[in-house]
């Protein structure tokens, strides 16, 4: 493989997930006034973008690292958590 080829790879970074999720620009969208703070969706992210607050409820620490699995908010009993995307 050529120097040139090995550059043109190296530059483009691989990106995790198709959605550019920033601090202004969460995945989701939590209702923090119906959670009950049962902690299911930490427990259950595969991506673990969420920590808890102080009160338990969940927090996206690493929003650029959810994938939009749907897996928070279709095990969420409380129906709190809603995607910004889909």
């Amino acid at each position: 493989m050529s120097d040139a080829n090995q550059d043109s790879q190296q530059a483009a970074p691989k990106k995790k997930n198709k959605h550019d999720f920033s601090e202004n620009n969460l995945p989701l969208n939590i209702n923090l006034s119906w959670c009950k703070a049962c902690n299911i969706c930490i427990a259950l992210c595969p991506q673990q973008i969420f920590e808890p607050d102080r009160d338990g409820r969940p927090i996206q620490t690493r929003p650029a690292d959810c994938t939009q699995c749907t897996i928070c908010w279709v095990h969420c009993p409380d129906f709190c958590i809603t995607s910004t995307v889909k």
